[in-house]
């Protein structure tokens, strides 16, 4: 099977009938691609940034981008607030996602034991995306708003390879990522309308941003996440996969 990576420089290639199927592409760039006369049948397509202010995706010559952004805020309510402006906006939209955690992970407690901790066709499993949570927010909070250069050990960022092989005890998890919510939640119930415009750092580059800005990057992040993580989480239950150990149904 062939292999392609960041070495390998596809931008401007054509593929004219040329076998893709069951091909797989994982945090590719395909923006402007362009497909004709293709069979997409079963195609799972997964961008999370079409939900950003003036996406686009045409199938058969029909937008598409604002119909999946509707779908998406059916799906999940409380995600359509996400870019809340004001403080009131912004303590309702962190009010709705932290509810929405919560019982996604009295969900996950209610699954076979060690369920947070599988993996799903190579994603993070419902552990290591509750740990992602902690590192964003340690990233875009504590460092952009905070100016803090703590991070919490047991954060994962993308970069971090090492830390996916490891899996420390779910509930020290659990209290990680209860911990830096909670922090939101204290900034947020006092935050003013002028904290909101105080100008931050970003923590990827020179792009400015605000309190404002940060705070909508944390709560992006939350609700994509979240989105990840109910979809494998179907999928395991779909499946009947339990923990390895647990019995002997398969692992995905």
């Amino acid at each position: 099977m062939a292999k392609f990576g960041q070495s390998d420089d596809l931008q401007g290639a054509e593929f004219f009938e040329a076998n893709l199927r069951g091909a797989r592409f994982v945090e590719s760039d395909l923006s402007g691609a362009v497909m004709r006369g293709v069979d997409i049948q079963g195609a799972d397509i997964d961008a999370p940034w079409l939900a950003e202010p003036g996406a686009s995706l045409t199938v058969n010559g029909v937008e598409v981008a604002a119909y999946v952004e509707a779908e998406l805020n059916r799906r999940f309510p409380g995600r359509a607030d996400r870019r809340a402006e004001d403080p009131d906006g912004l303590r309702v939209a962190w009010a709705k996602l932290e509810q929405t955690w919560s019982a996604t992970i009295e969900r996950v407690a209610g699954m076979p034991e060690g369920s947070a901790d599988v993996s799903v066709d190579g994603e993070w499993s419902f552990a290591q995306t509750l740990r992602h949570l902690v590192h964003a927010i340690d990233l875009w909070f504590g460092r952009s708003i905070l100016e803090r250069e703590d991070f919490h050990p047991l954060g994962l960022g993308h970069a971090a390879d090492d830390a996916l092989t490891e899996k420390p005890p779910y509930a020290e998890v659990l209290e990680a990522h209860a911990g830096r919510f909670a922090m939101v939640r204290d900034f947020i119930a006092t935050v003013t309308p002028a904290e909101l415009d105080t100008p931050r750092k970003n923590p990827h580059g020179p792009h400015p941003e605000t309190t404002r800005s940060c705070l909508h990057v944390i709560l992006g992040e939350g609700w994509e996440h979240h989105r990840f993580t109910t979809r494998d989480l179907n999928t395991i239950e779909a499946a009947r996969v339990i923990p390895r150990g647990a019995s002997d149904a398969p692992v995905l």
